[in-house]
């Protein structure tokens, strides 16, 4: 079998279970929200569905929020674009899976027959996948304004524009705040930017990015809570308030939005271990230079840890923050935020070219 061959069934077979490992996770996130949040407000949580009895502390509500979605009726509005209301879910979450394809979530492995040739943890090898992964983001809100416009509903329609300000807005602080992560490892290529975190800080720190850019981190952190239109910055689908995007939507296309959240959700708790936390990079850890796939598997356990903290961590902040009011959402970003990751971003520019000029690394 020729190289070329044996890399696209690797590929395709990586791609096959990235797709399958996130939808899973997502809805494993459904589970997840609602038993942390019940432990946090000392209930029980969801453990009523059972199977034969068995209730499997409340993870059979997965399989029956599954079955309800896909049997109740897709019900459209009257007036509504067939069309563009049929799309609107299946870009929302096709763009949200997308981007898990620049994702490498462990170190090479060697492959057989690739005349020793390593090949990355990750479906596709993209020198600039943070670009890719940001572009691609960017495209979901098209799927959530393409909602409300094609509903003929007045509600779905501010819930849409509301959206689309918000995601739009919170995009720009979002790049600006990893610009200096991109200044100090000098490149787009998150599994380069993940090699380059390896080694310590003064001796005993990690290199990650948490410690040479904090302020973007909490930057970066906050806005994509906004990007996932997640408590406390739900308000385009906030009830209290309005009736967001989805309201004249059922059934699984409905689940889709729903899912597409959640996936969102996976996307910062992954987009922050890679930038900020060194991916899957070990700490006080030498990654070997011919890896094997004992030290392959080691490192995506290490990147799967700090994935499953950062969703427990944006858990926690979900149901610990009340709602925003939307002026002060706007105001947060366009007033506070922006200009913290502009004058983070000069700072970093200067010390690196002070650093570089002096002959530094």
């Amino acid at each position: 079998m020729s190289p070329m061959a044996i890399e696209l069934i690797y590929r395709g077979t990586l791609a096959f279970v990235v797709v399958n490992a996130v939808m899973g996770y997502g809805g494993l996130l459904s589970w997840l929200e609602r038993k942390q949040s019940a432990l946090m407000q000392n209930r029980i949580g969801a453990n009523r569905a059972s199977i034969l009895g068995i209730r499997a502390i409340g993870l059979i509500h997965m399989l029956s929020d599954g079955i309800k979605m896909l049997t109740k009726e897709d019900w459209r509005p009257p007036g509504a674009d067939r069309l563009l209301h049929t799309i609107a879910p299946l870009l929302s979450i096709g763009f949200a899976v997308l981007v898990f394809a620049a994702i490498p979530f462990g170190d090479r492995i060697p492959i057989q027959g690739m005349s020793g040739e390593w090949l990355n943890l990750r479906v596709c090898d993209i020198d600039l996948g943070l670009l890719a992964v940001f572009a691609i983001l960017g495209m979901g809100v098209y799927g959530v304004v393409l909602a409300g416009l094609s509903s003929n509903n007045n509600f779905g329609l501010i819930g849409a524009l509301r959206a689309g300000a918000q995601m739009i807005s919170y995009e720009i602080a979002l790049g600006i705040s990893i610009m200096g992560i991109v200044l100090i490892f000098g490149t787009l290529d998150l599994q380069g930017i993940t090699r380059a975190q390896g080694g310590t800080i003064l001796g005993f720190l990690p290199n990650w990015g948490i410690f040479l850019q904090p302020v973007g981190f909490l930057i970066f952190m906050t806005a994509i809570f906004a990007e996932s239109k997640r408590v406390p910055f739900d308000l385009p689908e906030c009830e209290s308030e309005i009736i967001g995007y989805s309201v004249e939507y059922s059934g699984m296309k409905f689940g889709l939005f729903l899912f597409a959240d959640f996936v969102e959700s996976l996307i910062g708790a992954v987009l922050c271990s890679i930038l900020f936390f060194g991916g899957w990079q070990i700490p006080w850890v030498t990654p070997p230079a011919d890896p094997t796939w004992g030290w392959a598997l080691l490192s995506t356990l290490a990147f799967g840890i700090k994935v499953l903290f950062f969703t427990w961590l944006f858990m926690t902040i979900r149901w610990t923050f009340p709602r925003f009011r939307y002026d002060q959402l706007m105001d947060l970003c366009w007033k506070i935020m922006l200009p913290i990751a502009l004058a983070n971003l000069v700072i970093t520019a200067i010390i690196v070219a002070l650093i570089r000029a002096h002959g530094g690394a």
